[in-house]
């Protein structure tokens, strides 16, 4: 079956319509947003044709033959599938459905998921960030319940897309508490930067460790002792 394709102005790209919904709607479209909700059905597949295009002029501009050379002859459009589908496919897709079901035994005791595999990309030369996530949850009687699996899938909701690590916890930490409304939560990652690691001072071991506290973990310290001591950091 195809996939319908929306009608289309002659001479214009589908990026700039899609643009122009979006600053129609004053909405931001930063390299960590989310604009799934501005896309027409069989834009998507439009856009990985304009990528595809714009990509081989990127490999033209470096020189590379990838009319001759039989490893590059198709790098345009995996390397636009990659981006579009797969490495910043939260930025193109909507989130993840998920089941919530009501706190019906009262649980209020904490809870932590992780560690949850990470993996980003830096909006600054869109290499990896790659890392481990944990997420601490204290629940209280009015608080939805989602499945252990949910987090993961959150996470990588978010991670998908161009990111600063700062930015990307922030961002999963409100979206958690807007999905759940728990008495507090608790976010630390972990992460190795391919920025520093594959280029620019070339330091391989270097990690970046951040972390967001809300709610009772940012008021109890002794919660946030005890979070803290049940992570298994690795130097």
């Amino acid at each position: 079956m195809t996939t319908p394709q929306p009608p289309q102005d002659e001479g214009t790209p589908v990026s700039v319509k899609i643009r122009e919904r979006l600053l129609a709607a004053r909405k931001r479209f930063h390299a960590n947003d989310n604009i799934a909700d501005y896309l027409q059905p069989g834009e998507l597949e439009l856009l990985l044709d304009e990528v595809e295009q714009k990509m081989q002029g990127v490999l033209d501009s470096m020189v590379i033959d990838t009319t001759n050379d039989h490893n590059t002859d198709n790098t345009a459009r995996r390397v636009a599938k990659m981006y579009l589908k797969e490495v910043f496919a939260g930025r193109y897709v909507k989130p993840p459905v998920l089941t919530e079901f009501p706190n019906a035994e009262h649980l209020n005791e904490l809870m932590i998921v992780g560690p949850i595999t990470v993996r980003s990309a830096c909006s600054h030369h869109l290499v990896p960030v790659i890392g481990k996530l944990w997420i601490g949850v204290m629940p209280n009687e009015h608080t939805n319940v989602i499945g252990l699996s949910k987090y993961a899938r959150l996470a990588e909701w978010v991670m998908s897309r161009p990111q600063i690590q700062e930015e990307a916890v922030i961002q999963l930490a409100d979206l958690i508490q807007k999905k759940t409304h728990p008495d507090g939560l608790a976010l630390v990652m972990q992460a190795s930067h391919y920025c520093m690691a594959w280029r620019g001072v070339k330091d391989m071991d270097s990690k970046m460790l951040n972390s967001v506290m809300r709610g009772v973990f940012l008021k109890d310290p002794n919660l946030r002792r005890e979070f803290l001591s049940l992570i298994p950091f690795k130097d």
